[in-house]
């Protein structure tokens, strides 16, 4: 078995197994249910995404067994909705001794409101050198279109770093590197609350003047937050931070948009998960921000915003009119 592994089935992972095997001769892929991978097999397309790519099934090893994954490979990237990934990465037995993860999530752990690699850090003592992660701009769907796209890779050390984006990098996908995986991290968290805050403000009829003033301030929220985090020198206005943000926000792609166009259409959280039956990252995000700010006291109205309508539920119209008068 090859040294890259896949871990997740969704449409980001998908994505990312098409760029990883222009690279890679063959790949390790852990697919959760085995008719998927009967699917899978019989089309050579994901069953579930993407219809789009195509693959060549005889390079790709499938396994429902995760640890058997984890054992074959050197290099996994973790591509899991976020309220899924210590559920799925509980099952893990085996050493990350010498192995590297890439998490591509776009979110934190909901239960221990934690970012993904400092999870994984403490659940596996991995070290920070172990660990990367990808950033955008990048949807899945254009991926598998192969539409000009680029990624930031972030990593502490950034020989790995470079590693990772040589991986990911094919004629259609460009990358680049950074040492800032803590606000490349929150950045790609929050840009998903300020994305359904846009689909909301689209379906409560406000213009692209507000919305560019929304974004805006949006982008100086994600400074203020990961400053106070971890007070590094980072360029908020690179594409990993702002592109990442505005493609979420504006996008027919972006699900955190269509949840958001949804609740501010009049539909219930519930009712517009089970319409969508995709994970909106934002939701969970919203609650994990709002309560990481609890105690740091950031000045972050358009989550506030978000929470006081996702989590108190309360009116979309009169929360998003009284937030217009927060912002400048």
């Amino acid at each position: 078995m090859s040294k890259v592994a896949i871990l997740g089935s969704g449409s980001w992972a998908t994505a990312l197994a098409k760029i990883v095997m222009t690279n890679e001769q063959e790949i390790n892929w852990y697919i959760r249910r085995q008719e998927a991978i009967d699917a899978f097999i019989q089309t050579g397309q994901n069953p579930g995404y993407l219809s789009n790519a195509k693959f060549d099934i005889n390079r790709i090893h499938f396994s429902t067994d995760i640890n058997k994954i984890v054992s074959a490979s050197d290099t996994m990237i973790l591509a899991i909705p976020s309220p899924y990934v210590k559920q799925t990465t509980s099952k893990i037995r085996r050493s990350m001794n010498g192995k590297t993860i890439i998490t591509a999530v776009k979110g934190m752990i909901p239960d221990e409101n934690m970012i993904v690699t400092d999870y994984l850090a403490k659940k596996f003592d991995m070290t920070a050198d172990q660990l990367a992660v990808i950033a955008g701009p990048c949807h899945a769907e254009e991926i598998a279109l192969e539409r000009l796209s680029y990624l930031t890779i972030g990593c502490a050390n950034l020989e790995k770093a470079q590693q990772a984006a040589t991986l990911l990098q094919t004629d259609y996908v460009k990358t680049c590197i950074s040492e800032d995986v803590v606000g490349l991290e929150y950045s790609s968290v929050m840009k998903n609350i300020y994305a359904i805050a846009a689909g909301m403000c689209q379906s409560l009829r406000y213009g692209d003047n507000f919305q560019s003033v929304l974004i805006a301030n949006a982008i100086q929220e994600i400074q203020r937050f990961a400053q106070a985090v971890n007070a590094a020198h980072r360029d908020i206005d690179a594409s990993g931070y702002l592109g990442d943000v505005l493609v979420t926000s504006y996008s027919k792609f972006s699900r955190n948009r269509q949840f958001g166009q949804m609740i501010g259409m009049g539909y219930s959280v519930k009712a517009a998960q089970l319409e969508m039956n995709m994970i909106a990252e934002g939701y969970y995000g919203t609650k994990c921000i709002h309560i990481a700010n609890e105690s740091m006291h950031v000045n972050l109205p358009i989550v506030d915003a978000m929470y006081a309508i996702l989590y108190e539920h309360q009116s979309p119209t009169i929360v998003i009119q009284e937030l217009t008068q927060k912002l400048s």
